[in-house]
């Protein structure tokens, strides 16, 4: 056999025929080692390949092959939220490729509602418990659910829920066996050491009542106020591992959190279009704390209609936010009107409109905390910063009222003081809704207009008010797992409910709460809590779990407009993606035809059942 003639080759030619070479003895090598033939067609496609490029394709291809990332570490640690109280975070490490990599953490802030206008004692109590909540949550996770979870992988979100779930349960037991320890424990003192008799009045005279003071009474009884629901110290620790643990599987899976969520709800098949929840912006707070005699309004809050995006929405509530702020500056280089003034004022304007109500403060919800006298102050407000920008109520946006009505009741008499010095009972309140409503028939949104124990007077706001707007509760689902565990004797009835990632809530309770939801056709809001962290990742919750509503708070404080910035950023994610599905118009629920349509079924049975007995006779 003749020898080859010698050419001149280029280097590139050179390192091509290395590279032919190369391919061929691999595909020959992993052929007789009975590798599968897709490795072979792989080594044909990176043929012609650069050098480098073909090496980082290898690597890529044999890294799907490798084992997937398994949580190696927990740690728990003591952050502030948005209003300088203890908050938990969680970050979460796993071991990725035969070394350990921190992915990321999450924050939840503390259960408690803000306390203003407390006594000292109060804030002090009240400080108190919020860090022996956050240390006892940081005990749990930096020990005995560190141990627990290590070596699980991330994507088993059910796995992780249920381990928290039952590690959870055995804490709760603890800590009912601790109680009922010490309560005899107690009862044992008081045996031995009996308190003394009172000191009575000597017979014959009778003790008299001090003049002028009087005595409260009940008109009429009133449900009584179910006993608060403990909360477990460190319970925290069970709902912020769970965000923790889906945040680390997106990260993992190179996908947002949102589509994680998507993929969890509707069991691994991706939905082909994702809605936008529609953004509640609270403008007002006319609430108990604020100054004036309103105390109903806890927030008065902007909803933009379906047919708006998200961007459009906050760009409109901006516009109305800045109107109002004109609206309320007070009169005179920037300084409040005193109360002088304002008979003066009051008196030469007898038969007009009353001044509009002085600002105060900014409040801790992100939106302008202001005083007003009446039911309807406040929202004509709203309406006359509208109409200065152009804009109509009920056409060009929608109104919602937070009422906070739990917060309203005076158990000695019974009544909901809506206005300082003006109460009403539960029958009077369902009036007033239903003319304000007649009034305002923008307002398509009451959250907690009554308190969850007054039933009756929930169907008949639902009767008269359903299919005009939607009747929210929110403090009665405030202990979602026992909600799901078919604890809600009194849950009342109504629209739908506002769900909040707190305490012992995971990703697997909202899961399960939005498929009931949605079964029943009920509404699901997001929402946050009152001291809320700088963790924008709910907004993703909302979006993946499909809520119809969120509701963040005001376009103010940084906890809450990193979730508005996180809201817009998804949104252009999704229409950038072309997955972005248009929202329906807001259609209300006709309770009457609803109980028409229970009343003929329990007729049709009961037809049934008569003709059914003659043929058994």
């Amino acid at each position: 056999m003749e020898p080859r003639e010698s050419h001149p080759e280029t280097e590139p030619q050179r390192q091509r025929c290395t590279l032919t070479d190369l391919k061929h003895q691999a595909a020959e090598y992993y052929r007789s080692n009975e590798i599968p033939q897709r490795l072979e067609e792989v080594l044909n496609a990176m043929f012609y390949l650069r050098p480098s490029d073909f090496y980082g394709h290898l690597a890529n291809y044999f890294s799907k092959l490798s084992k997937p990332p398994v949580i190696c570490r927990l740690v728990g640690k003591k952050v502030l939220d948005g209003t300088g109280h203890p908050a938990l975070q969680v970050e979460v490490s796993c071991q990725v490729k035969n070394s350990d990599k921190s992915i990321c953490s999450s924050m939840i802030s503390s259960h408690a509602e803000i306390l203003e206008n407390a006594s000292p004692e109060e804030v002090d109590a009240d400080e108190k418990e919020r860090h022996e909540c956050v240390d006892i949550a940081i005990e749990w996770i930096n020990e005995s659910l560190n141990e627990l979870l290590t070596g699980l992988q991330p994507t088993d979100q059910h796995k992780v829920d249920e381990l928290l779930s039952e590690y959870f349960r055995k804490k709760v037991e603890e800590e009912e066996e601790r109680r009922i320890e010490a309560e005899k424990e107690k009862e044992t003192q008081e045996v031995v050491f009996p308190s003394p008799l009172p000191v009575t009045a000597p017979s014959g005279k009778k003790k008299q009542a001090k003049l002028g003071k009087k005595i409260s009474v009940v008109e009429n009884p009133i449900p009584p106020a179910e006993p608060a629901e403990p909360i477990t110290k460190g319970s925290m620790a069970i709902g912020c591992i769970s965000l923790a643990v889906a945040k680390t599987a997106a990260t993992t899976s190179d996908m947002p959190l949102y589509l994680q969520i998507a993929l969890m709800k509707h069991n691994q098949d991706l939905p082909k279009e994702l809605i936008m929840p529609s953004p509640m912006i609270t403008l007002l707070s006319c609430g108990k704390l604020s100054p004036g005699k309103l105390n109903l309004m806890k927030e008065v809050m902007f909803i933009p209609p379906a047919w708006l995006t998200v961007k459009q929405g906050v760009e409109m509530s901006l516009d109305i936010q800045k109107q109002i702020m004109k609206l309320l500056e007070p009169v005179g280089k920037g300084q409040p009107i005193s109360p002088a003034e304002s008979k003066k004022s009051a008196a030469r304007d007898t038969g007009k409109k009353a001044p509009q109500p002085v600002i105060k403060k900014m409040s801790h919800l992100g939106c302008i905390v202001t005083g007003s006298e009446t039911l309807e102050q406040p929202l004509t407000l709203i309406q006359t910063a509208c109409t200065n920008i152009g804009l109509e109520l009920g056409i060009d946006l929608y109104l919602g009222i937070n009422c906070a009505a739990h917060e309203l009741m005076d158990y000695n008499k019974g009544k909901y003081e809506v206005l300082f010095g003006t109460s009403k009972n539960p029958d009077e309140m369902v009036d007033m809704y239903v003319n304000l409503i007649h009034k305002f028939p923008s307002i398509i949104a009451l959250i907690d207009p009554l308190r969850k124990e007054d039933t009756q007077q929930w169907e008949n706001l639902c009767s008269n008010l359903g299919s005009k707007c939607y009747l929210i509760a929110e403090h009665a689902c405030k202990n979602m797992p026992k909600y799901l565990d078919g604890q809600k004797k009194n849950a009342p009835k109504c629209s739908g409910l506002i769900l909040k990632c707190t305490n012992e809530t995971k990703i697997s309770d909202l899961l399960e709460m939005t498929k009931l939801l949605d079964g029943l056709k009920h509404l699901s809001i997001f929402g946050t809590s009152d001291g809320e962290s700088s963790d924008d990742s709910l907004v993703d919750l909302a979006v993946g779990l499909g809520t119809r509503f969120i509701k963040l708070g005001g376009l103010s404080r940084g906890e809450r407009v990193s979730k508005y910035n996180r809201l817009l950023a998804v949104e252009e994610e999704l229409t950038k993606n072309g997955i972005l599905c248009a929202r329906d118009d807001y259609e209300f629920v006709d309770f009457t035809e609803d109980e028409q349509e229970e009343e003929e079924e329990e007729f049709d049975c009961s037809d049934l059942a008569v003709e059914v007995v003659p043929l058994a006779l």
